[in-house]
């Protein structure tokens, strides 16, 4: 390490240590930036302290929980890991997750998708997972083919990296395609089974990433992941390296089993969890896929997953004063349309609180709100409805046109105040999209929620 990088380093590392110990701030972003600004190449230089490799999760929904249930797993395994836990998943982040110590095992990080083109050529991991890409932020993020074209030239940039992609998007697939042909080796993951979900109302994807065609199915698991085909037959869904059946997936959690095709073939194994939801397969199933390939056995990544317990404001739940409040991430019309898909499986009476934002790392661009499926509530029964966040009367002209009747609140205080004559049996679902989540998250701290 030259005198450059060895002074960016320290920089980096006195910045963490004042934010963190003076001024009890968060140090996720902050060190890497004031390092960068002194050494812009030095991830690269970072890079090579790790003694086995470095795997970037990526993806439009799931990084974080993907993320850190793949970081424990490889920990578990014994391994030192450095990872970017909190979701700082731009080069600072990255940078600054990198910073401490003088060595480590692995690196385990976050990316987001358009800094994959900053990420990759510096860090030049062994795997990259892509979890699936919907339209988020299209103010900033724009359409999803400039996102595609960001990914596959930052695999250009990291040629001995190895694609592991969700073969059951389109998306991701045309991102697989068109990076095999430029020589990247490329496995997929994807659910062997039809699971008899309803289709979204608005795809993603409906056409072929080739000759434009529209898509044929065998099945949909949600939003456009499934069994796809071209009928022209120049695009389908690739076969899948590890693949997930016997799904059981609702409110209180998920299994599946999981067999891994190959030259290594192997017995199906059990994987279960006590978070929900369909596309928790597919976070849980691309978190095993990897630390199979990091050397981690079935057996210590399910006892990863048995202590993992999220606590960063996805899928969480609290009780406060003994109602179960349940807090989540949905930043676009695919998370949303999934939360609702979860609170179906919940067959108590409930309340709602769904708060967008519109700050620059949220995508000033609300309009997306049209996409979700919000008719899928009308006609719970007992059903509470309320909008918040900085755009919530559109929230609730949303809500009106799908024909419900929805306030507005200003916290969740005011939520669950207003839910102070209906019995604390019937529990409360907050929604919220990026920059609402952790104050949410914190207000929730304040009013005494524990963990449930």
């Amino acid at each position: 390490m030259g005198l450059r990088s060895t002074v960016a380093t320290g920089a980096g590392r006195f910045t963490h240590w004042a934010l963190g110990s003076v001024l009890h701030r968060s140090a996720s972003q902050l060190p890497g930036r004031v390092a960068l600004a002194i050494d812009p190449g030095l991830m690269g230089e970072l890079a090579g302290k790790l003694r086995c490799g470095s795997i970037v999760v990526c993806g439009t929904n799931g990084k974080t929980t993907t993320n850190n249930v793949l970081a424990s797993a490889v920990e578990a395994a014994g391994n030192s890991v450095l990872c970017n836990r909190v979701g700082a998943n731009m080069a600072p982040g990255v940078t600054s997750a990198l910073l401490p110590g003088s060595s480590a095992d692995w690196a385990v990080m976050e990316a987001d998708e358009l800094s994959t083109i900053d990420i990759l050529p510096a860090l030049k991991p062994t795997y990259l997972v892509l979890l699936n890409l919907f339209r988020d932020q299209l103010d900033r993020a724009g359409e999803i083919d400039r996102v595609q074209d960001t990914i596959v030239r930052a695999l250009a940039a990291s040629p001995n990296t190895t694609l592991v992609v969700d073969g059951d998007d389109p998306l991701c697939v045309g991102v697989a395609y068109r990076a095999a042909a430029a020589g990247t080796k490329v496995l997929a993951f994807g659910i062997g089974e039809d699971l008899h979900q309803r289709p979204d109302r608005v795809p993603e994807a409906r056409f072929c990433q080739r000759c434009g065609a529209e898509l044929e199915y065998d099945y949909r698991s949600y939003a456009q992941l499934g069994s796809f085909r071209c009928p022209n037959g120049d695009f389908q869904r690739p076969e899948l390296d590890f693949v997930a059946t016997g799904v059981r997936a609702d409110r209180t959690g998920v299994s599946f089993d999981v067999t891994r095709r190959g030259e290594k073939a192997q017995a199906s194994v059990r994987v279960s969890a006590n978070f929900g939801g369909i596309y928790m397969v597919y976070n849980l199933l691309a978190a095993y896929a990897a630390a199979s390939l990091a050397g981690v056995d079935a057996q210590t990544f399910q006892r990863a997953l048995d202590d993992y317990h999220p606590q960063n404001g996805r899928l969480q739940h609290f009780q406060i004063g003994g109602r179960e409040v349940v807090l989540n991430l949905a930043k676009n019309p695919t998370g949303l349309n999934q939360n609702i898909s979860l609170m179906e499986e919940d067959p108590r009476e409930k309340g709602v609180f769904i708060l967008v934002n519109d700050h620059p790392n949220d995508g000033t661009d609300v309009s997306w709100i049209w996409d979700v499926d919000f008719e899928r509530l009308v006609g719970r029964p007992g059903l509470r409805v309320f909008a918040g966040g900085t755009r919530a009367g559109d929230v609730q002209v949303r809500l009106k046109y799908a024909g419900i009747d929805a306030s507005i609140a200003r916290s969740v205080a005011e939520a669950l105040g207003r839910m102070g004559d209906i019995p604390t049996s019937h529990p409360l679902y907050v929604l919220t999209n990026y920059s609402a989540l952790f104050p949410t998250k914190a207000e929730l701290e304040r009013l005494g929620g524990k963990d449930a």
